[in-house]
C-alpha cells in the first residue's frame, strides 16, 4: 500500500500537519505506524479517513463527525449510524418545520388579519414536554420566555406554564432560528411579527436562507455518504474482519 506524509494529507485539504495530527490523537483517523526515527507513516487508509471526517463535519457538525469516527475505529459500526440517522431526521424535521412556517407566511400574506395555522398536534405541553419535543432544556425556554420570545400561560391551579398550539409554533420557530445562528433579540422581533400578522418580509428573508443552508447540509450528507462508503470499503480490504459486522481499528506500532 502507497504510503503518505502527514504534508501529503494535510495538502489535499488545505489544513497544517499539526491538525492531521490533532485528528490521530483524537481518534478521527486510525493511528499511524512509525519509523525508527518516529516519523508517522500514513496510507491510503488514512487519507480515506480524513476525507471521510472532514466531509461529515458540514454535514453533521464537528461533534457529531467526531463521535461517527471514533464508533468506527471502536467496532461500533451500529454506533456510527445511529448518530448519522439523528442527523438525518433532524433535517427531515427542520424541513418540516421551515414548511409549517413558510405555510403561516403565506397565509398571512394572503390574510393580514387571519390568525397564523397551527401545528398539526396541538395539544398543550408543560415546559418539560415542550422542552423534550425540541431536544433543549427548559432554562433555554425560560430564556426565550425572558426575551419576548415565548409568552405561554400560566395553569390558574398550579401556576406552572402551559404551551399552548401558538406557544410550540413560535417555540419551533425559535428553534429553527437559533439553529441558523440568529441572536435571541432577532428571533423575538420575528416571532412577534408573525404574532400580530404584519409585515413578514424579515421571516421570509430569514426562512430563504435557512432554506439554503438546509439544501447545503442535505448535499454534504450525500457527499459524507460516499466518502464514508469509501472509507468503510478500503477498512474491509485493509483489516481483516473478525466475525460478521466487525471492523478493527488499525493499531500502531
Amino acid at each position: 500500500m502507497i504510503t503518505l506524509r502527514p504534508t501529503d494529507l494535510a495538502r489535499e485539504h488545505g489544513i497544517s500537519t499539526q491538525a492531521v495530527r490533532n485528528y490521530e490523537r483524537d481518534g478521527f483517523i486510525p493511528p499511524a505506524e512509525r519509523t525508527r526515527s518516529g516519523y508517522r507513516i500514513y496510507t491510503e487508509v488514512h487519507a480515506a479517513a480524513l476525507r471521510a471526517y472532514l466531509s461529515l463535519v458540514p454535514a453533521y457538525g464537528h461533534a457529531a463527525g467526531g463521535q461517527i469516527m471514533n464508533a468506527l475505529h471502536e467496532d461500533g459500526l451500529d454506533a456510527a449510524l445511529s448518530v448519522i440517522d439523528r442527523g438525518h431526521g433532524q433535517l427531515l424535521r427542520d424541513r418540516e418545520t421551515l414548511n409549517a412556517v413558510r405555510q403561516a407566511v403565506d397565509h398571512l400574506t394572503a390574510e393580514p388579519g387571519a390568525a397564523p395555522e397551527q401545528p398539526a398536534d396541538s395539544a398543550a405541553r408543560t415546559i418539560g414536554e415542550l422542552a423534550h419535543r425540541l431536544r433543549v432544556t427548559p432554562a433555554t425556554l425560560r430564556n426565550w420566555e425572558e426575551a419576548g420570545i415565548l409568552a405561554p400561560a400560566r395553569d390558574p391551579a398550579t401556576g406552572y406554564r402551559v404551551f399552548r398550539a401558538s406557544d410550540i409554533r413560535d417555540a419551533e420557530l425559535a428553534h429553527l432560528l437559533r439553529r441558523g445562528g440568529y441572536l435571541l433579540g432577532y428571533i423575538a422581533t420575528v416571532v412577534q411579527q408573525i404574532r400580530t400578522a404584519g409585515g413578514t418580509d424579515a421571516l421570509s428573508g430569514a426562512l430563504d436562507e435557512w432554506q439554503r443552508k438546509l439544501t447545503a447540509r442535505g448535499l454534504a450528507m450525500l457527499n459524507a455518504a460516499t466518502q464514508l462508503s469509501d472509507y468503510l470499503s478500503l477498512l474491509d480490504r485493509a483489516v481483516p474482519q473478525q466475525g460478521a459486522g466487525h471492523r478493527s481499528r488499525p493499531s500502531a506500532k
